[in-house]
């Protein structure tokens, strides 16, 4: 079987943009806690954010035949919900291919950040996680607009 990135050479530069979401189902008292900045290790969203950023850039080298992407932007919101935390992740470049993985990489390391940062929280009396998921991570919206 062989393996293979794709040949984008003759591709032209378009603008391209694509927003991840995915969310984590948490405890009530954890989000409470993230919302007061009470958590031990820091703060959750800051060092989220930066987690999504830093995945976004990095997304060739932990997916091989994704191509390096010249990113112009990307943007990190959250929403909060009674046992919910949701991230969207927008990426915007000027490329020859699209930047979806690169969306959907930064909404994933925001969400496995989060985890970590509350894992203290969310254990039950034997060391489980009976209420936390990672849920639902897909792209939300994909742009392309040609010249």
């Amino acid at each position: 079987m062989e393996v293979k990135m794709i040949d984008i050479g003759e591709k032209e530069e378009v603008y391209r943009e694509a927003t991840a979401v995915g969310r984590i189902r948490l405890k009530k008292e954890t989000i409470k806690i993230i919302k007061e900045g009470k958590v031990e290790k820091g703060d959750v969203i800051a060092t989220a954010t930066i987690a999504a950023i830093l995945a976004v850039k990095k997304t060739p080298e932990i997916l091989p035949l994704t191509h390096n992407i010249p990113i112009t932007s990307v943007d990190v919101r959250f929403e909060f919900e009674e046992d919910l935390v949701t991230v969207y992740v927008t990426v915007k470049a000027y490329a020859k291919t699209g930047v979806e993985m690169e969306a959907l990489n930064g909404a994933s390391s925001a969400l496995l950040n989060i985890w970590d940062m509350v894992k203290k929280y969310e254990k039950d009396e034997h060391g489980q996680y009976p209420m936390t998921a990672i849920e639902e991570i897909k792209v939300l919206e994909k742009v392309k607009k040609t010249k």
